[in-house]
């Protein structure tokens, strides 16, 4: 069989946010970039994220009148990481950052919206910011894709409706409100209807949000700037030149032709970290014995590929991080065809009405932290040998107000949740407990004790509601705490919740400027890291919302440049 051969001077593996990110700016310079995608679809594991970016100093932050020194969210981030701060790296995210976010908003078809009102984490750490620090993309009318929205990754089923986006904030509060206000029903009817229309003309949704839409809009920006992206490629091997560069790149077409690219700049990998190879989680995640104990809600095939092919060239596989992972406690959920999909909990617990308890009954964690916080509580708190499991508990108010996971709120059923067994009912706590397999008699001592306090707004255990994350992300209309409220009359439901991650922290240690570097700490000539191939800027913490897109696209950006300055200087020799 004879081999296709071509060239290009940046190579990208992967198209999340990331790769798309650095395939962009590496066009707009006037680079030739080719983008393989092993996969059918475009989008990886930012096509069903959030689609937030943690950039401080963001230039919609300061028209607002939110200006602030580099200074403060560089010492933040010192205070989060600890020993983990790597000086270098954190100076040259912070320092790209805002201006990344200009050049997608003024040269491209990636348009932001501020996220102004939204805080860190952890408002209790030093220079800890109360808004200011976020950016997400607008909305996108997919039809400005043509046909390749085609291959897009759609939104994961379990946190959309009906396959529909929903993204934080007003557009959610909308859905919530649905019938509890008229301009809400108007507002949440005139969006299902128009899905309804592109279900059935498009055969999905049109109107994309959250990830979608970043995706979306990077590839958008792609297109129009002549990138080469490729589906259904796989890359089989880097070679090295005479010189100890990486000179070309061996892959196998959708067909099963091998390719060989012949590389002038470099290649860049995106290939969405080790989420699902379970050599290396039951290696680097010290809860998962057989690798199987942990449920990412990354796409399946998101296995490792970038941090293989790194090491066979020598990459330096970073492993000393605090955590191996971004953790989320994720439920188990059995779709109509027998798969078992993973529901992300990242907002229902900071609403009013709910707690979380191990299988002694005891709550265990602030429940309206973040997610990587509550799942790292949850291990923990999970004696060694032991699952580690922890359980949502609310009443008969909240499902309904605010839903429990993958069971949604009112007016939609929730009989089948029940039926299945991924919803727990109980008429008393002790018939919940036995259902759930959990100590009835902690459970009924941390709700007595719980409701004393909720009665008044108050949490002296866990001081839920005490931070400004907290607040944001609970109820408003709930006062004195937007948090708390008793849970007091049954029945009472519960969902039980696993260890889970959205991806990946560790993994190929890069420099500055984003190239790899060999286990002798230097690096890789050719060769680059980004998104969750990269070993994360944040050390295994987790200080704010955005911490992997944002660093990912920013460093994406970065290698981009670095690549398009190396060409120029070899050229003018």
């Amino acid at each position: 069989m004879s081999i296709e051969r071509t060239e290009c001077d940046l190579l990208v593996v992967g198209s999340g946010a990331s790769g798309l990110a650095t395939a962009v700016r590496a066009a707009w310079l006037g680079l030739k970039v080719i983008v393989v995608e092993k996969e059918a679809v475009f989008g990886g594991s930012s096509a069903w994220s959030g689609g937030w970016l943690w950039i401080p100093r963001n230039h919609l932050a300061q028209a607002a009148g939110i200006v602030e020194d580099k200074a403060l969210p560089k010492g933040y981030l010192e205070a989060e990481l600890g020993e983990q701060f790597d000086e270098a790296r954190v100076d040259a995210f912070l320092d790209a950052a805002p201006e990344m976010v200009r050049f997608f908003h003024d040269s491209t078809s990636l348009q932001f919206l501020p996220g102004n009102a939204i805080p860190d984490f952890h408002g209790d750490q030093v220079n800890a910011g109360t808004g200011g620090r976020s950016v997400t993309a607008e909305p996108f009318d997919a039809r400005a894709l043509g046909k390749t929205v085609k291959s897009l990754r759609k939104p994961l089923r379990e946190i959309s409706f009906w396959g529909m986006g929903i993204a934080s904030g007003q557009d959610l509060a909308h859905f919530l409100k649905f019938l509890r206000a008229p301009s809400s029903t108007w507002y949440v009817c005139k969006r299902v209807t128009r899905h309804l229309f592109d279900l059935l003309f498009h055969r999905r949704g049109m109107t994309l949000v959250n990830g979608n839409a970043l995706v979306a809009r990077l590839a958008k920006s792609a297109l129009d700037l002549g990138v080469d992206l490729r589906l259904s490629t796989s890359v089989l091997e880097l070679n090295r030149n005479a010189e100890g560069r990486i000179g070309s790149v061996s892959l196998r077409q959708k067909d099963g032709t091998p390719l060989t690219i012949d590389i002038k700049g470099g290649v860049v990998l995106a290939c969405g970290g080790f989420p699902h190879d379970k050599k290396r989680i039951k290696a680097l995640l010290p809860h998962c014995p057989t690798g199987t104990e942990h449920y990412s809600a990354a796409p399946k095939t998101n296995t490792g590929d970038g941090l293989r092919l790194g090491e066979a060239v020598g990459a330096w596989i970073n492993t000393g991080l605090k955590a191996g992972a971004a953790y989320a406690p994720v439920s188990l959920v059995r779709r109509p065809n027998g798969e078992i999909a993973h529901f992300p909990h990242l907002l229902e617990r900071a609403k009013p009405g709910v707690i979380a308890v191990l299988a002694d009954g005891r709550r265990f964690v602030n429940e309206a932290g973040s997610y990587h916080d509550y799942t790292s509580a949850q291990l923990d708190g999970t004696e060694p040998g032991k699952p580690c499991l922890s359980w949502l508990i609310c009443d008969h108010q909240f499902l309904r107000r605010f839903g429990l996971g993958n069971v949604k709120p009112f007016p939609l059923p929730y009989s089948s949740h029940l039926r299945s067994g991924y919803l727990k009912r109980g008429n008393t706590l002790r018939e919940l407990a036995e259902l759930c397999g959990i100590d009835a008699f902690g459970l009924e001592q941390t709700l007595a004790e719980y409701n004393r306090h909720a009665r008044q707004g108050e949490d002296p255990r866990f001081g839920r509601g005490g931070t400004l994350y907290n607040r944001i992300q609970g109820d408003a209309e709930n006062q004195p705490n937007p948090c708390v409220r008793p849970i007091e009359k049954g029945p009472f439901y519960a969902v039980r919740i696993e260890q889970g991650s959205l991806g990946t922290f560790m993994g190929m240690q890069t420099n500055q400027h984003a190239q790899v570097l060999d286990t002798e700490k230097q690096p890789i000539e050719g060769l680059y890291a980004v998104g969750t191939d990269m070993a994360s800027i944040m050390g295994g913490t987790y200080p704010a919302g955005g911490i992997n897109l944002g660093p990912g696209m920013t460093f994406g950006y970065i290698a981009a440049n670095h690549v398009a300055l190396q060409l120029q200087s070899k050229n003018r020799i």
